[in-house]
């Protein structure tokens, strides 16, 4: 008897369908709510199992009905860990320490340490910490796991986010070809806060930290210019224990299947103090600044 690869597809259908159920709850763009769902029913009707195609060659799954480059990427993610990021951030439980363990050589314990030591919260950022050297500062990282951590970084990231990474690093500007434009994300930022101020969003119940299990957390999705934005306040251990949960604006983004986090905040020093700044892309903030 063959042994069953990964997940059904009646397991594989009922994330897609869980992921469009949610995004139809938080308002979100009603033909990204039926791709979903279409997406689930080409998954069910399939007579191959799903999780087979993704493990032979991730492109395979484009071929079913209805299932574009970003829905393969979704499906293939959760046969191959048995989770869905997107799902995850849905439901308000994507904390920086899980997607640290995902990276070899990194455990919960130092996933943690990361995450506090730090106060990151993408693998971007994960990346420039080795570049600028803080990264060896944490207990538990000698050369040899920051070498084997490099290595996994470069099998996770793309090689459009690998080079923002070294721009960055070396203190140039990255370029803007795979990411959102710097005005259009503190757009989103503000329309975001505005709306969650005044009580105009669709609020979750996030399992972390929220031992009540109230819906506090607002959610906004939004497309523009091309892009999905889902934006949400930080909901991190750091974000709590500084009081900064208000503040710290987590913007996911996709386009084209390129997708990828951004953190924004109210700067506290500097050229850019008291204004909005996406971490990690302060030059670019401050050059959009000067000419608005």
């Amino acid at each position: 008897m063959a042994q069953r690869i990964g997940p059904t597809n009646q397991e594989i259908a009922a994330v897609l369908e869980r992921i469009a159920a949610l995004l139809e709850s938080q308002d979100a763009n009603p033909f990204r709510v039926r791709a979903y769902r279409m997406a689930a029913q080409s998954v069910r009707d399939s007579q191959r199992p799903v999780a087979e195609l993704a493990v032979e060659r991730v492109e395979a799954l484009q071929q079913l009905p209805g299932v574009g480059e970003r829905l393969a990427g979704t499906i293939a993610e959760f046969v191959a860990t048995g989770r869905s990021n997107l799902l995850d951030r849905l439901q308000g439980e994507v904390s920086p320490e899980d997607l640290f363990t995902k990276v070899p050589g990194i455990g919960e314990e130092l996933a943690r340490r990361i995450a506090a030591e730090l106060d990151i919260g993408t693998l971007e950022e994960l990346e420039i910490a080795i570049y600028d050297g803080r990264l060896r500062k944490i207990k538990g990282f000698g050369p040899r796991r920051i070498q084997a951590v490099k290595h996994g970084l470069a099998g996770l990231l793309s090689q459009s986010a690998r080079r923002r990474v070294r721009k960055i690093a070396s203190g140039e500007a990255p370029s803007e070809g795979h990411l959102p434009p710097i005005g259009l994300l503190l757009d989103v930022d503000a329309e975001y806060r505005g709306r969650a101020e005044a009580g105009d969003l669709r609020k979750i119940t996030p399992r972390r930290f929220n031992p009540e299990q109230k819906a506090w957390l607002p959610v906004m999705h939004r497309e523009r210019e091309g892009w999905h934005f889902t934006a949400l306040y930080s909901n991190t251990a750091r974000a709590h224990e500084l009081g900064a949960t208000r503040d710290r604006v987590v913007i996911y983004f996709s386009q084209d299947g390129d997708e990828g986090q951004c953190t924004v905040v109210t700067a506290r020093s500097g050229a850019l103090r008291d204004k909005r700044v996406v971490r990690g892309r302060e030059t670019e903030c401050e050059q959009h600044y000067l000419q608005n």
